[in-house]
C-alpha cells in the first residue's frame, strides 16, 4: 500500500434486534466511526437484518460484529433466520481454517449473539434467569481475561451494562478445551443468594472469535437518556425500586465505569483485527 493511501476496512454488523427500538446499534455505529477517525482508516460499514430479513454478510468483509437482541436465545432454535445465521458462522470457520486464506476474519458477539453461539457450540448451559438482570454491574476477570488483549487496560472488576433474562452457566470444560475456547470473565459474586452459579460473561471461542454476555458498546449518554425516559424509569422503579434506578444513573456518570468499558473493549478488538490484517498485507 502507498504510504499516502488510507487503508480501507470492510466491517459488517449483524443486526439481531428484530426491528425493536434499541441503543445497541447506534452505539456500535458510533464506536466504528470514532475508531475510523482515531486510526485514520476508511471504515466501510454495512448492516444486515438477520432476524427480519434472513440477511447475513458474505466473506468479502474483514471484521464482523454481531449484536444483542430481544427475546429468548432458546425458543428460536431451528428457525429460518437461525439456520442462515449459523450457516454464516460455519462459512467464517471454514474461511479461518483454510490455510490458503492468510487474512482471517475476526468476529465479536454481543449478549444475545453470545448466548446463541454458546448454545450452538454446546460449551455451556443457556437458560432463563430467576429474574431480569438490568443495570450497571461489576464483571470479574479470570486468568484468561487478564491475559486477553481485548481486555487490555480493564480493571478487575470492571463495570458494564447488563440487560438480559437469560444466562450462560455450567461450562462444558471438555468441549471448550476441544475447540480451544476459554472463559475470560464471570458475573459479580452474590454471597447473599445461595446456590446460584455465577454466569459466564465473556468467552474467547477461538483465535478469531470472542464474545461478551454484557454490552461493551453501551455508552453513558445514550443509556442515561434511555433510563430517564418516563416509560423506562417507571419500569425500572416498579421492578427494582427507585434506589436501583438512581444507582444506575450514578454509575453511568462515573467515567471510570461504563465509559471506560465503552472506550476499550470493542476498540481493542478492532485494533487487534486491523493489526492482523496489516501484518499480512503485501
Amino acid at each position: 500500500m502507498n504510504s499516502t493511501e488510507r487503508q480501507s476496512i470492510k466491517i459488517a454488523i449483524l443486526d439481531l434486534y428484530e426491528g425493536f427500538a434499541n441503543q445497541g446499534m447506534r452505539c456500535i455505529r458510533e464506536i466504528l466511526n470514532q475508531f475510523g477517525d482515531i486510526t485514520h482508516l476508511d471504515i466501510d460499514v454495512d448492516e444486515y437484518d438477520v432476524r427480519l430479513k434472513n440477511e447475513v454478510p458474505d466473506m468479502s468483509y474483514d471484521i464482523f460484529i454481531s449484536s444483542g437482541g430481544p427475546g429468548s436465545p432458546l425458543d428460536t432454535e431451528g428457525s429460518d433466520w437461525e439456520r442462515v445465521f449459523f450457516q454464516w458462522l460455519h462459512q467464517v470457520e471454514r474461511w479461518n481454517n483454510n490455510e490458503a486464506h492468510i487474512q482471517k476474519k475476526h468476529v465479536f458477539f454481543i449478549c444475545h449473539s453470545f448466548q446463541l453461539i454458546c448454545r450452538h457450540y454446546q460449551i455451556a448451559k443457556v437458560c432463563k434467569r430467576k429474574s431480569t438482570s438490568f443495570g450497571v454491574f461489576p464483571v470479574h476477570l479470570l486468568q484468561g481475561g487478564k491475559k486477553e488483549v481485548v481486555f487490555d487496560n480493564m480493571q478487575d472488576p470492571f463495570y458494564a451494562v447488563d440487560s438480559r433474562d437469560y444466562q450462560v452457566i455450567q461450562p462444558n470444560h471438555n468441549r471448550m478445551k476441544q475447540m480451544g475456547a476459554s472463559i475470560l470473565a464471570i458475573e459479580k459474586e452474590r454471597p447473599h443468594v445461595q446456590h446460584l452459579e455465577r454466569a459466564i460473561m465473556a468467552v474467547r471461542f477461538n483465535e478469531f472469535m470472542i464474545g461478551t454476555q454484557f454490552h461493551p458498546e453501551a455508552d453513558a449518554i445514550g443509556m442515561s437518556m434511555y433510563l430517564q425516559t418516563a416509560e423506562k424509569k417507571k419500569t425500572v422503579i416498579e421492578n427494582h425500586g427507585e434506589a436501583k434506578w438512581a444507582s444506575m444513573i450514578e454509575h453511568l456518570n462515573d467515567p471510570d465505569k461504563i465509559m471506560h468499558t465503552y472506550k476499550h473493549i470493542i476498540p481493542n478488538f478492532l485494533r487487534v483485527a486491523v493489526e492482523s490484517l496489516q501484518m499480512v498485507e503485501i
